[in-house]
């Protein structure tokens, strides 16, 4: 039974997701091409999974690509769809052992029928894992997110199985990526930015917000810890005062 968002407060975070901001400014200071920061912000990542497996996180969503970032150099697109197809063959069997489950959201057919392929394996080969949730959105923007669950229901009206009455809230959140899943606890943005930059709108309601001034690919175990140990310390009141909190919390 799943524990009430109340009674979360002050403990670890459920779910944690992060926007991976800084792989850029990283190489630029190094005077070394945006690539290299990027295959420095994928060790990052993995860093970021032993982390949650050996903290007992349940679900990780980390933002790797964007709607907007296909407006980035061509050049800069290809070799992230390449470090992309590299990762997903190097790390996917490991993942698989540690009991990971894989899945992606976002716009899947924007990307090459190869990477889509990938993908798909990769979701079907982990889809029985329970230890970590590792969710990875690409081609991915939280209006876009929004705006595909609004037109499924629109297609529901239309056909006569849902009365317009019948839409909530409730049933806005099934149709949300990540709908089967605790929404976020935690989010971390790395590299300075203090802004969510149209990741998980609807997912982050009432999630805590947490920035780091930390580029991505110098953030480590102890900078998450710092993340977390600054969550335990927040009072999550759902809209509720503090005096209606549960005494549990006192």
């Amino acid at each position: 039974m799943n524990e009430h968002p109340l009674h979360s407060a002050a403990r670890k975070p459920r779910h944690i997701a992060i926007i991976m901001d800084g792989n850029g400014r990283w190489a630029k200071a190094r005077r070394r091409p945006r690539t290299l920061g990027h295959r420095a912000g994928a060790s990052a990542v993995n860093l970021s999974i032993d982390f949650c497996i050996a903290e007992g996180i349940d679900t990780l969503t980390l933002f790797a690509f964007s709607s907007e970032n296909w407006q980035r150099p061509a050049e800069e697109v290809s070799a992230l769809m390449g470090l992309f197809l590299r990762v997903l063959d190097r790390e996917l069997d490991e993942l698989h052992r540690r009991d990971v489950r894989l899945r992606f959201i976002g716009a899947r057919a924007d990307f090459s029928d190869e990477l889509q392929t990938r993908m798909q394996a990769a979701e079907i080969l982990t889809a029985a894992n329970k230890t970590l949730n590792l969710c990875i959105a690409a081609s991915y923007g939280g209006r876009w997110d929004i705006t595909q669950a609004l037109r499924a229901i629109a297609l529901q009206v239309r056909d006569g199985e849902l009365q317009p009455e019948q839409i909530d809230e409730a049933l806005i959140s099934q149709h949300i990526s990540l709908a089967d899943l605790p929404q976020p606890d935690l989010l971390i943005r790395t590299g300075g930015d203090h802004r969510i930059s149209n990741f998980l709108l609807w997912q982050l309601a009432y999630t805590e917000l947490y920035f780091s001034e930390t580029l991505w690919p110098d953030f480590n175990a102890q900078s998450l810890q710092a993340a977390l140990d600054d969550y335990a310390q927040r009072e999550r009141r759902f809209g509720l005062t503090s005096a209606q909190l549960p005494d549990t919390l006192a």
